[in-house]
């Protein structure tokens, strides 16, 4: 059974001693790891391989101390993207990583370049290399399995550690999440910095760690600093140590940085002074050199003191004061960020730690305290398998058909609100997150039925005001998350609400709302999430020019054509409601489940008669309609003769624009067929499938666009013309494609339609011109 006990701690001395011969051996296989996949595998190509010795020395006593000593198996950690050769080296000593992977850093198939839970083949908890998307992911890790716990359970206890690199404090996603009101009740949430001072090309002139202190204590964190070890702290106390302390603090960072490099004697010089020179005469050559690098971040007692301080009733980050390159040749230097060690330089190193260039991969005498570490270390690390539940059945069809005139965004959140009715089992693993735009994006009513998650309940003060429509009940069986301004932090989280499925076996229906012109800033985290296993849904509306009155600020242009191009993610941009309906309950479907797929839904603000949609009343028809929807598209009005003169094919809100051209086209004695896209995406994979380049299903290509009705083709679409220009070639037709290319502005929507070319008018010239 797996123990969620503390480790069993050791006599002090003991204890360091054997972790300073691990901390040894993961230096060494880090730096061996790297070295083989440069210098000894065969590189025909002579391309760069790459890897970082000195990102990942910097970090090896801080993962030592971590892993060998504090770590639960409940735990979870994000490793910084540079070091993930040192937890490779990790879970090699633990038994988790065969030998033979060792020698396949970024290899095809072989160890990733960074940490992948999907792609590496021992334990990854969290998919990291986007700098700062890896290091907020265990703050929405923590909040994910606070929503599962308060919703049925299963998810168990656990810190959340964040291994960050300090330049990846410059990334804005971090300082976004920090400061999410959510973040300062997340008591087991855990950064460590690695507070080497240095970044890819140089070291960094100021680094403001005090700065960076008072800006965590600001947002709440608990914040803890390991700046020196125990020899630096033991000549502080002697005689002249306070002025070697100030001498120290307030030397500029390169001029530290150039200490490192230097000799005993020329250490002597730079720093003697009247004041210091008493203290420095005290000192061998071997304990100066050895003081002047010994940071807290390399101290495992030190280490292990600030882990144990960690307090559990609020976020803490760890500033642990470390050397980039550590115990390596290149420590120190200002660019040794992919520098490599020589071979003699890596021959010293082994002699040092005692391994072998002769036998790189040497693990520890059996009989050793060393490998018993290991060996305690890997039972009290091992985790119960994951045992996956079902998403309970979901509908395919709730059976209601729209009428009236209603917007694609109003009917996300009736569909909701429906599924609650027609599926309350499956509803309840719905979780909505919204930034700040619930009321705004149509959701007002699904929040009043399932109510805001909060880990406790709050009062809602305005329960009992007549006029307040939205009702903000906070409490923890609320289904709804209410992020701040920050699109970032919503598809962070909703990233890894998409992982519970394979965190704890317990899936989740994540939807994610948002304004559509901020899809694009959102995209590299959703991306991310979705890499790293995340399953979710991302909506995004109002979309396109059809938010006329916002002008160009407020216009998403290329969106549709992201959502085609999103590798894990299937795009749909429905014309009517039931259209919503059918394409979000096909995307629920794909959740939660190994062979899963996130969706990207792009809905509009502009209210459509949907009756133009003529939904079948035959059961059979509407069950063909409905599949044609989910697949990709279907034909919404055929012209009565045996080969239409035009194929309009158009995509969400244009419906209404391109079936009048039609109607117009008609009365010029012009046939048009009209044809409803659902989804770019797979149409094109439907093609790339006919070519034997794709394993999609090819039967809508034909069921939308028949062979024997091919004609010259028309598209339009509220985003960039080229989404659906591919169409042209399914039977190598003549072509216009209409579309949005350059930026809006304000106005109404016949006037904004009209300048950018994709009004009835405009699709009846392009129809004109090639037809004839």
């Amino acid at each position: 059974m797996v123990s969620s006990a503390a480790p069993e701690r050791l006599p002090d001395n003991d204890t360091v001693t054997v972790l300073r011969e691990v901390q040894d051996r993961v230096l060494w296989l880090s730096a061996a790891i790297i070295d083989h996949a440069n210098r000894v595998r065969p590189n025909p190509t002579g391309l760069k391989v790459g890897g970082h010795q000195a990102s990942s020395a910097s970090m090896v006593s801080i993962m030592t101390a971590l892993w060998f000593a504090r770590l639960r198996a409940e735990d979870r950690v994000s490793v910084k993207p540079h070091a993930s050769p040192v937890l490779h080296a990790i879970n090699y000593l633990l038994g988790d990583l065969d030998e033979k992977y060792l020698t396949t850093l970024r290899e095809f198939g072989g160890l990733q370049s960074y940490p992948s839970r999907s792609k590496d083949p021992d334990r990854v908890d969290y998919s990291t290399g986007s700098v700062g998307i890896g290091a907020t992911a265990p703050i929405w890790g923590a909040l994910a399995r606070r929503y599962v716990e308060s919703h049925g359970g299963g998810a168990g206890t656990g810190r959340q550690y964040s291994l960050v690199g300090d330049a990846e404090l410059d990334e804005g996603a971090c300082w976004e999440a920090i400061l999410d009101p959510n973040v300062a009740e997340l008591g087991e949430v855990v950064w460590i910095v690695d507070l080497n001072r240095q970044s890819l090309d140089r070291v960094v002139p100021n680094i403001g760690a005090t700065r960076l202190q008072g800006m965590f204590e600001a947002a709440g964190w608990q914040v803890l600093t390991v700046k020196y070890g125990r020899l630096l702290q033991d000549l502080f106390a002697r005689p002249g140590g306070d002025a070697l302390r100030r001498r120290i603090d307030e030397m500029p960072n390169p001029e530290y940085q150039r200490l490192l490099r230097c000799t005993p004697a020329q250490l002597r010089e730079r720093l003697t002074t009247a004041e210091l020179a008493p203290l420095l005469d005290t000192l061998d050559d071997e304990t100066l050199h050895a003081a002047i690098r010994n940071l807290g971040g390399h101290d495992l007692s030190a280490l292990l003191d600030a882990f144990d301080a960690i307090e559990d009733h609020r976020p803490t980050v760890v500033f642990a004061y470390t050397v980039k390159g550590f115990g390596l040749a290149s420590e120190g230097h200002p660019q040794n960020h992919s520098s490599l060690l020589t071979a003699d330089q890596l021959g010293a190193l082994a002699s040092r730690v005692g391994t072998s260039l002769d036998n790189p991969w040497q693990r520890f005498a059996p009989d050793s305290a060393a490998a018993r570490l290991c060996a305690s270390t890997a039972a009290r690390l091992e985790r119960e398998p994951v045992s996956l539940q079902a998403v309970p059945a979901l509908p395919e069809d709730i059976g209601r058909t729209p009428s009236g005139r209603t917007t694609t965004q109003a009917a996300l959140g009736r569909a909701l609100l429906d599924l609650t009715r027609e599926a309350p089992e499956a509803a309840e693993l719905v979780v909505t997150l919204c930034p700040d735009v619930s009321s705004s994006t149509n959701l007002g009513g699904w929040v009043n039925k399932v109510g805001v998650w909060s880990p406790q309940e709050r009062v809602d003060w305005f329960a009992d005001d007549p006029e307040t429509i939205l009702h903000w009940r906070e409490q923890p069986s609320g289904q709804h998350l209410e992020l701040g301004i920050a699109e970032v932090n919503l598809v962070s989280a909703l990233g890894e609400l998409g992982t519970t499925w394979s965190r704890w076996g317990r899936p989740l229906l994540p939807i994610g709302v948002l304004y559509d012109p901020f899809v694009e800033r959102a995209l590299e985290p959703w991306s991310f999430g979705i890499y790293g296993g995340g399953q979710s849904i991302l909506v995004g509306t109002p979309s396109g020019i059809t938010l006329a009155p916002e002008g160009g600020a407020h216009q998403s242009v290329t969106t549709p054509s992201v959502g085609l191009e999103q590798p894990g993610c299937i795009t749909y941009e429905p014309a009517f409601a039931l259209d919503v309906e059918w394409t979000l309950l096909a995307s629920l479907a794909r959740l939660g489940r190994p062979d899963g797929t996130s969706a990207y839904l792009r809905l509009s603000t502009r209210p459509v008669d949907q009756s133009l949609a003529a939904v079948p009343t035959d059961p059979a028809a509407r069950e063909r309609r409905r599949r044609q929807a989910v697949a990709g598209a279907y034909p919404i009005r055929t012209a009565a003769v045996a080969r239409p003169d035009v194929t309009l094919v158009t995509m969400g809100a244009m419906v209404t624009e391109a079936l009048e051209a039609a109607d117009r086209l008609d009365a010029l004695g012009k046939h048009a067929d009209v044809v409803c896209v659902t989804s770019p995406g797979l149409l094109f994979r439907a093609v790339q499938a006919r070519a034997g380049q794709d394993t999609a299903d090819t039967w809508v290509l034909e069921s939308a666009l028949p062979s024997e009705r091919s004609a010259p083709m028309v598209t339009v679409l509220d985003g960039h013309p080229h989404t659906l220009a591919f169409l042209a070639n399914v039977h190598r037709v003549r072509a216009a494609h209409l579309g949005v290319t350059r930026f809006g502005q304000s106005g109404d929507l016949e006037s904004v339609y009209r300048h950018h070319g994709i009004d009835a008018d405009s699709i009846i010239r392009a129809a004109l011109d090639v037809a004839d």
